[in-house]
């Protein structure tokens, strides 16, 4: 038994972007159900240096969460080459919607698009399934 075994796992803050995917809309007129909208949906991009900082390999879950949710995800390296450490990016889904702050700023929107979270390793959680978000 290490003492490794009881330090909390890093957690960092993150500004999280939405986007819509082509694919994964694609999937989810599938079936909003199924496994591959899970796979395309239940992620987050992130760049290599935080994924390095919360000391997992791309594949690993991420337990993301705010004061409006909680949620735990895949983590993906993002495709952009330029660096953006603190920005992290998911596809808009239930997942990401889990996340959004109520608050609209007098909108009557909230803010889907930019919020933010922070994530921590979570290598033994299973991703949230659709079904516990609703």
């Amino acid at each position: 038994m290490g003492f490794g075994q009881f330090l909390a796992a890093p957690e960092i803050k993150l500004k999280i972007s939405t986007y819509r995917d082509v694919f994964q809309n694609t999937a989810q007129e599938s079936s909003r159900f199924g496994e591959e909208y899970e796979n395309l949906s239940a992620v987050i991009k992130l760049d290599s240096k935080d994924i390095s900082k919360l000391t997992i390999k791309e594949g690993d879950t991420v337990i993301l969460k705010n004061s409006f949710g909680k949620v735990v995800v895949k983590a993906q390296r993002s495709v952009y080459e330029e660096e953006h450490p603190g920005i992290a990016y998911m596809v808009n889904s239930p997942w990401s919607n889990a996340l959004v702050p109520d608050e609209t700023g007098g909108t009557g929107v909230p803010k889907f698009k930019e919020f933010e979270a922070t994530a921590q390793g979570a290598k033994s959680e299973k991703v949230t399934g659709i079904k516990d978000i609703f």
